[in-house]
Formats: structure tokens, sequence, C-alpha cells
């Protein structure tokens, strides 16, 4: 069995060509509220260890993969082994190549706990394997849609952080906020996404408590400087036509850039509410439209926030989808939306 590290690039799906409850936004939930557009680094730990995929072991008599004869699928959630919780990857990946012996596992599928007996196979090596692929870390690179300078409450993204071969949402322990360096940009062209290049910092300025289908979810203790609460719109003030994209590029600086919304779907209750298509050409030059990196960055409508880009058109990088802001005002304080 092998660890992989997952590497969460920025929030922008590869194939988000085909990628990724009504609340009524009051006045009161505008009131100090301020729009991002700043990086975001993200780094946390999974619950349990994630079955990432799973491949045959050639042995002596053949190939097998014990872990699928055990009943376990790709995306499954291990928890625990022989009645062991697992907090890493690597304790069950020494516990499996240590003998083959008969291992209980416990795991999760759909929200059901199962169990199951694995047993590991000699491969041609020597060594024994599960025939599967695990992990049990995330990190990647996004924007703060909005925050809340009196409590530190942000959200970012737009979007989950999902495994990139099972697609499913990464399920969370705990997780920290790190400020973040940008230092290039790989322009997107059709059939390619693009990507905001840079690194993690040394400071942490946070910390994660969610990861949901709208955006992550958590608090800030070093707020951005200079930051003016901005008013919410409803889904019904949206309208199609010209809207302000708030990013940071690479030089560091945060501006806003020329776009129009089409396509609206009013009735989105996910993070395809509706499509963007970048207008801007200092935008367009730079990154080629929309790249990764820029997930979670806010939409703004007459001067107010309505919503964050989420995803790229992998056939064209000028469009995208954005998300509804009182989509990701489900996940935050009451106090936020009523």
């Amino acid at each position: 069995m092998r660890t992989r590290r997952f590497i969460h690039k920025g929030g922008l799906a590869a194939a988000a060509i085909a990628v990724m409850l009504a609340l009524t936004v009051t006045a009161a939930a505008a009131d100090g509220l301020c729009a991002g557009g700043m990086p975001f680094g993200v780094r946390f730990q999974t619950d349990g260890v994630i079955v990432a995929g799973l491949e045959d072991v050639r042995t002596e008599s053949g190939e097998t993969c014990p872990a699928r004869d055990a009943g376990i699928e790709p995306g499954d959630l291990i928890l625990s082994a022989n009645g062991q919780r697992l907090s890493s990857a690597d304790e069950l990946v020494k516990l499996i190549s240590g003998s083959g012996e008969e291992i209980k596992l416990t795991y999760r599928r759909g929200g059901e706990e199962r169990d199951c007996r694995l047993t590991p196979v000699r491969d041609k090596k020597g060594g024994y394997r599960a025939g599967m692929w695990v992990r049990d870390s995330a990190a990647g690179i996004g924007t703060v849609t909005f925050y809340d300078p009196e409590t530190g409450r942000f959200a970012g993204l737009g979007h989950g952080i999902c495994d990139s071969d099972s697609g499913e949402l990464i399920p969370l322990v705990t997780g920290s906020v790190t400020d973040v360096s940008l230092f290039g940009i790989e322009r997107g062209v059709a059939g390619t996404p693009g990507e905001l290049k840079g690194y993690f910092g040394t400071k942490v300025i946070g910390s994660i408590d969610k990861n949901s289908a709208t955006g992550v979810y958590g608090t800030l203790t070093k707020l951005p400087e200079g930051g003016e609460p901005i008013e919410i719109a409803r889904r019904g003030e949206i309208k199609a036509g010209e809207v302000l994209i708030r990013c940071t590029l690479a030089d560091g600086d945060m501006r806003d850039y020329k776009a129009v919304i089409s396509e609206i779907n009013r009735h989105s209750r996910d993070n395809k509410s509706f499509i963007i298509t970048v207008t801007d050409p200092a935008l367009i030059e730079r990154t080629g439209g929309i790249v990764q990196g820029m997930s979670g960055s806010p939409i703004i409508q007459d001067g107010k926030l309505i919503g964050a880009v989420t995803h790229v058109m992998i056939n064209d990088p000028t469009r995208g989808y954005g998300i509804f802001i009182e989509n990701m005002l489900e996940n935050v304080p009451a106090r936020l939306a009523a």
C-alpha cells in the first residue's frame, strides 16, 4: 500500500466543466461583513484515512487486490484498525506492511459505518500490501470571500476541498490557515486550467472548522487591514450584466476586474448559481481568465457582494461558475443570516 499526499492547488478542479437552504439575508446580516479578495493557505488533517484508489498487487501466484476483496471502495474513510482509532495514513501503512495477518477495519461510507476483514498479501518484492492508496491530509491555496472583523469568522473558496480521485469532500478534523506569498501565474488556455503559484508562509493566521460543498469556513486571528463593510445582495436582486471580481495576483495587489454574469439559476442551492465571463483585458492578459487560486474571489455588483467565483470551464478559461453569497452564508453563525 502506498501513501499519497493530496495537494489542493487553489480550489479549481481540472474537470471543472462538469464539476463543482435558501436563506433570507436581512439588513443586519450585512452589518460588519467585509469582502475578501486576499489569498490564504489551508492545511488540515482528515477524520480517519481516506481510500484514494485501489490497485492490483503482483504476487508470485498472480494479481490480486485484498482491499477490493474485503469490500473497500475508493472514497471510503477508514476509521480504525483492530479496534484502534487511526490518526494517520502512516499508522495503517505500518500495520499492513508489518505482517500478513488479518486486520479488522471499521470504515465509513455515505454516513454509514461498516466493518470488514482484510488480509494483506506478499508482493513479488517480499513486502505485504493491501492494494489501496490512502491519504490523511490536504493543503491548498484559495481566496477569502468575506470576513467579519468583529468575530474573525470568514468563508473562502466557494466550494469544498475534495479528494482528487474519489471527488468526495475530504472530512476535516483540524485545520489551520496560513499566510501565502504569490510568486507567479500560469495562464489558463482551452483544455488546461491556469494557476496562481505561491508558497505557504510560516505564520498561522487562523483555523478552519468546516469543509462543505459551499466553501471552507473558520476564524482568522489576524485580520486584513483596511476592510470596509459591504452590503449583501439577495439572489432576487442579482441581474445579468456587469460585475467586478476582486482578487489578488502575483504582484500582491488586490484589485477589481470587470466581468459579466449570465444564466442565473435563482433556485440554485449549490456552488454553480450563475455563469461568469471575464471581460477585463488586464485580467485576461495576465491569467487567461479564471485560474486555480481564484476560487472564492468576491463578486460585486452595484456595490453589493453577490457571490464568489467557484470553477472555471475547462474549454474556455474566460468563463466559469459563481455561487450566490446566500448559499455561503448558510454555513456561518446565525447572526449573519436569518
